[in-house]
């Protein structure tokens, strides 16, 4: 295990390249109204005015573009097949029309049946034509559908481990599972088996309509009649349901995040026998969901129906119509018969497109938020032109910081602190003092809302987040662990680090001895969320976890927390060992963390009110003597 001597201290930062400015880490500005629903501003909202959703679509319409951008020349092969299929399919209707006017009357005047025999044989050929070009459509659209999934679940799931700590706060997990679960799934139906019922459909209503047409003027205008009554029905359709389904969207995905919620503190649950009324909600939650579902259900019972009456009632009149017509001899009883064979593919293709239209709603609700999720930008931005800091010191400097969260009150104020490298210092106060903010700030959770916070004179918004994650590490009162074995989880900062340099990280801090008497020592598993393992354990593992990243600065918030008395004094045999010639922040209310420290900083109300060597703040009697008398009486 390198260790860090003492050239780091002799080693400085690199400055910031020149010409960088603040407004080169900011993102572009847009127009008010489209700013206002940027994100995820409209996932709470059931009703929104007819501007957002055109503007919601077009974000939709925007992330499928950029999906399905690199398979054009797939889909332009698709696209021809497709065209192939559908021209098969309308030519069949006229062939029955050529076999009827012009190959039975020359068997009808006593002649040979070999008109009608080409014309079955072009029937088969066509039919044939159409089975494989279908077949080759269904193997391509396939294929596309799920390389297209495959590349949205990476997006998104690589997005959501990029997007700030501060969306993470207020978005709850439940939401984000929702996001890359049920929408994803509610795409992935949309691409399995109604995208290609879907362009047929469209193909096929616009080569059927051209077809009406030219078969015969009159009848092809009553055929299309009806359509500014199919036009303002599916119009009414769309907006109603629309609605509905964004509705069904966020309901799912609050049933979702309970049951997450629920499960997750399923610990707590049973302690305070809270089931019945989680019960309670969960059925609320789960109620609201299928009143939902039942609304969109409701809206396509109208909407199929209501195509299919309007469909025969056009075919009625188109009978009576070109009844009345081949009785004059206007039109043949060929022109007849393929008229209302066309026109039954004109309005196949709508009922299949009603009940397309529940997954398609669906999808485009789901797409909706996905989208929403994909343009949401990171809080902590990544800089345009990175600044190098190939080998940090460790050098600390917070320069007329402040800070404040965004529906809070001011948490830092104006503050100036310098901690040079190597030194160990230990932030103390009173609960709610501004002293976990101040380790978030350092490790870039959060930026200031003014002023800057600089690593060896460097902005910390000046360096990429690579960088800046190796050289600041922070451990947390939580030290979560993660499924997998004891080795999985020493080495999560560096997967690539030798068996010898994990057993050397947790022999450094002291936990060797009991990994080694584990039946299955180092790979031994430690269950979800380290359930296996004491809370003592798990924070010795989130130790050797940061010892071996080796990091230039360490943060630990509270680290020592959930150590019982043993435990807490072999760690703080290790700390000095750890913290060695690298820079600390400890923020612990242990003060017996805080006597391994160089310096104490004492925070009251988001402002540094006592700061120096302890052993000089305890002989001044001031708010450190007193908090350091009454950690003692709470000894005694």
């Amino acid at each position: 295990m390198s260790g860090r001597g003492g050239s780091r201290r002799g080693r400085g930062g690199g400055n910031p390249p020149a010409g960088t400015a603040a407004g080169e880490r900011g993102t572009a500005a847009g127009p008010p109204a489209a700013e206002a629903w940027r994100g995820v501003a409209a996932e709470d909202r059931d009703q929104i005015s007819e501007s957002v959703s055109l503007l919601l679509r077009s974000r939709s319409r925007r992330l499928l573009g950029d999906l399905l951008r690199p398979h054009r020349r797939a889909i332009a092969v698709l696209t021809a097949v497709i065209v192939v299929s559908n021209g098969a399919g309308l030519a069949l209707p006229y062939l029955v029309k050529e076999g009827i006017d012009a190959g039975i009357p020359p068997m009808l005047r006593g002649g040979g049946p070999g008109t009608l025999l080409e014309i079955v044989a072009a029937v088969l050929a066509a039919a044939l034509i159409q089975a494989v070009t279908r077949q080759a459509f269904l193997q391509m659209s396939g294929r596309i559908g799920q390389d297209v999934l495959l590349e949205l679940r990476r997006r998104v799931f690589d997005h959501f481990q990029r997007l700030s700590l501060s969306f993470h706060e207020k978005y709850t997990s439940g939401r984000v599972i929702s996001r890359l679960t049920s929408d994803v799934e509610a795409i992935a139906e949309l691409l399995d088996s109604g995208f290609d019922g879907l362009v047929t459909a469209v193909l096929t209503l616009c080569g059927t309509a051209v077809m009406l047409l030219v078969l015969d003027v009159r009848l092809g205008l009553v055929a299309l009649v009806p359509l500014p009554v199919l036009s303002l029905f599916t119009r009414w359709f769309r907006r109603r349901s629309g609605a509905a389904y964004r509705r069904s969207r966020e309901a799912v995905a609050l049933v979702i995040v309970h049951f997450v919620e629920s499960m997750t503190g399923i610990r707590a649950v049973q302690a305070f026998r809270r089931e019945p009324r989680n019960q309670e909600i969960f059925e609320e939650l789960d109620e609201a969901y299928r009143q939902a579902n039942t609304l969109g259900a409701w809206l396509v019972a109208l909407f199929m129906p209501g195509i299919k009456i309007i469909g025969n009632v056009t075919v009625a009149a188109v009978l009576l119509y070109g009844g009345w017509l081949a009785l004059d001899g206007a039109v043949t009883v060929g022109v007849l018969a393929a008229f209302l064979l066309y026109l039954r593919q004109f309005y196949e293709p709508m009922q299949e497109i009603s009940q397309f239209y529940n997954t398609l709603q669906s999808a485009g609700a789901a797409l909706e938020k996905l989208s929403g999720v994909l343009e949401e930008k990171p809080e902590v931005a990544e800089p345009r032109r990175p600044a190098r800091l190939p080998r940090p010191a460790g050098a600390l400097r917070f320069d007329a910081v402040e800070f404040a969260y965004p529906t809070g009150p001011p948490v830092l104020h104006r503050l100036d602190l310098e901690i040079p490298a190597g030194q160990t210092v230990a932030v103390v106060g009173t609960t709610g003092a501004g002293k976990t903010t101040l380790a978030k700030l350092v490790a870039r959770f959060h930026d200031p809302v003014a002023g800057r916070v600089l690593l060896d004179g460097v902005d910390l918004r000046d360096l990429d987040e690579a960088a800046l994650r190796r050289a600041v590490v922070m451990v947390t009162q939580e030290n979560f662990l993660f499924t997998g074995t004891i080795s999985d989880n020493v080495r999560f900062g560096r997967p690539d680090a030798p068996e010898a340099a994990v057993a050397e990280a947790v022999e450094a801090i002291g936990a060797h001895g009991f990994v080694s008497g584990l039946p299955e020592g180092y790979d031994t598993q430690v269950g979800k969320r380290g359930g296996r393992m004491s809370a003592g354990q798990r924070q010795l593992v989130a130790f050797a976890r940061a010892f071996l990243a080796d990091p230039a600065v360490l943060i630990l918030d509270e680290a020592t927390s959930s150590l019982d008395v043993p435990s807490e004094r072999l760690v703080q045999r290790a700390l000095r060992t750890i913290l060695a010639d690298r820079t600390a922040l400890i923020i612990a209310h242990r003060l017996s963390t805080v006597e391994i420290a160089d310096r104490v900083l004492v925070m009251e109300g988001g402002r540094i009110v006592e700061d120096g060597p302890p052993h000089r703040l305890i002989a001044e009697s001031g708010r450190f003597a007193r908090l350091h008398q009454a950690w003692l009486d709470s000894l005694a």
